[in-house]
């Protein structure tokens, strides 16, 4: 099977009404924040006009589709992220260095890791899962949970999209990499493969 999406294979399907979509092995783009990285108010509203355009237009999309779907959601979200809205208990090293130990615990196991940054209140990770995505998820949102010790500290939810060809991989790694640039050094930490840093 390839590591890009292949539009002529089976897609699994997990989650309730933001359903999240695996095929096999084929590379994520997966971001997920603190549960108060987002201001109340504008969640709503997002989740409104999210949950309106999801039901017109149902997932597998056209590249045409997701493009838009980006530009009316994904990017608003991001903006708001990178605001810094919250606890954003991740400014803290030893925070992230606990994040860090666990992503990593899985590498070449259940998961390959490509590139990933770790922000003041989110993150972003491009990898191939070589297990199940929720069950990737589940670990590294609840251990690291556990290690930092600030109890229930991540969204519920996260959000994830299959990487379509060579073009998509390397429009992820570059938006990994630019993600921090107006923070301070020692307020994040990137993390790339051999492969990525050839980008």
């Amino acid at each position: 099977m390839s590591e890009f999406l292949d539009g002529s294979e089976e897609i699994q399907r997990h989650g309730g009404k933001l359903p999240h979509w695996q095929q096999g092995e084929v590379m994520q783009f997966v971001t997920f924040r603190l549960g108060d990285a987002m201001p109340a108010a504008k969640l709503r509203q997002w989740k409104e006009e999210c949950g309106i355009w999801l039901s017109h237009h149902p997932q597998p999309w056209t590249p045409e589709q997701e493009k838009e779907y980006h530009r009316r959601f994904t990017w608003k979200l991001e903006s708001w992220l990178d605001d810094g809205a919250g606890s954003c208990i991740f400014s803290d090293p030893a925070n992230r260095i606990a994040l860090e130990e666990v992503l990593m615990c899985f590498q070449g196991e259940r998961v390959e890791h490509h590139s990933w940054v770790i922000m003041p209140n989110h993150v972003h990770l491009l990898f191939t899962p070589l297990s199940p995505l929720e069950k990737l998820m589940q670990a590294w949102k609840g251990t690291s949970a556990r290690r930092i010790g600030k109890g229930g500290i991540w969204q519920e939810n996260y959000r994830d999209t299959m990487i379509r060809d060579s073009k998509h991989f390397a429009n992820a790694v570059r938006y990994i990499r630019r993600n921090p640039a107006k923070l301070r050094p020692g307020t994040f930490t990137l993390w790339e493969s051999e492969r990525v840093k050839a980008i």
